[in-house]
């Protein structure tokens, strides 16, 4: 059995012939379900003018998702702080954590807009990542109530912080002693024991605290497990030759041009996916290998009856 416990972050990742309404009311089902099956955590992301994804305002869509459930934590993975005004953002999760006590979470990223328009509508430039840390810390200021200018509500909540760390995300979570959420990836282990080594005690964070985000998907046999993969990975590669994420689509298409199908094998590329014990076996050495203290799972297929039942295999790992 697996050692730590699971979390779920959905990007409600749009179908073809779906609503985006239908997205949405979606991801709060499936945050009811994996609360029933005993995940931790629920997250949702943001994204802005993707045709592929509806997440686009993770604290409203928190509220709702936090709304109708009642135990499992809720969160954010992440709120893009460049993007926002950070005393917005403090205000924003003033009121998810006076109105769900306990209960909510505070990713927080620093990825900006993925095109010259979206950020040119959003209102921030290309280098609005480089005032991530002090974005970060006004934020914290508020809540902490060190600031000049009081976040109502807010100020006093203790609301956990996350950074999700990329490029130099985990250094920053490090020096600000905040638990950190990194990618699996080859180099994830040593990052994560520069990490630890440079983590500086905070009020937030007595010690480092690691969520690592993996992709996994668990079926009867390791090719139907790949097979949930697919849309997903096929949307990759149409977005890196076409410009355009998509929404997912039920096939793959049966020929791919060799531009296609590279992106495509790179998509798939360090996907975790099998039987039960196949991927028990891989996630518990990624944990002892990281020494992780949490895993983030993400999990993106056309069928919705597949992913729940996904889901379902997964929480049976942990006991």
């Amino acid at each position: 059995m697996l050692s730590v416990p699971l979390s779920v972050l959905d990007r409600s990742r749009t179908r073809v012939g779906e609503s985006e309404a239908a997205t949405l009311r979606a991801t709060v089902e499936l945050a009811q379900q994996v609360e029933a099956l005993g995940y931790k955590r629920f997250w949702v992301s943001e994204h802005h003018s993707v045709p592929g994804v509806v997440g686009s305002a993770p604290t409203v869509l928190a509220a709702a998702v936090a709304a109708r459930t009642s135990r499992i934590r809720v969160g954010t993975g992440g709120v893009m702080l460049p993007n926002h005004k950070p005393l917005v953002v403090a205000e924003q999760f003033g009121v998810l954590e006076s109105l769900y006590p306990g209960r909510i979470d505070m990713g927080l990223g620093r990825s900006v807009g993925f095109t010259n328009g979206v950020r040119r509508a959003l209102g921030v430039e290309k280098d609005a990542a480089d005032d991530f840390t002090t974005q970060v810390q006004e934020l914290l200021g508020y809540l902490s109530g060190t600031s000049d200018v009081h976040a109502r509500p807010g100020e006093g909540l203790h609301i956990p912080p996350f950074i999700l760390a990329v490029g130099e995300g985990a250094a920053i979570a490090a020096t600000l002693g905040l638990p950190v959420v990194l990618a699996a990836r080859p180099d994830s282990v040593s990052l994560l024991e520069e990490y630890r080594s440079t983590f500086k005690p905070s009020a937030w964070a007595p010690e480092p605290y690691v969520i690592l985000a993996v992709t996994a998907a668990v079926a009867d046999s390791t090719e139907a497990a790949r097979q949930l993969l697919l849309p997903e990975a096929w949307a990759s590669a149409y977005s890196r030759t076409r410009g355009v994420f998509p929404p997912l689509q039920a096939d793959v298409p049966a020929e791919l041009t060799a531009r296609e199908q590279e992106y495509f094998s790179n998509a798939l590329s360090g996907q975790i996916y099998g039987t039960s014990s196949e991927v028990e076996e891989t996630l518990s050495d990624l944990v002892r290998r990281t020494a992780a203290d949490e895993l983030l799972i993400t999990t993106n297929t056309f069928d919705r009856a597949a992913l729940l039942a996904n889901y379902e295999a997964l929480a049976k790992l942990t006991g």
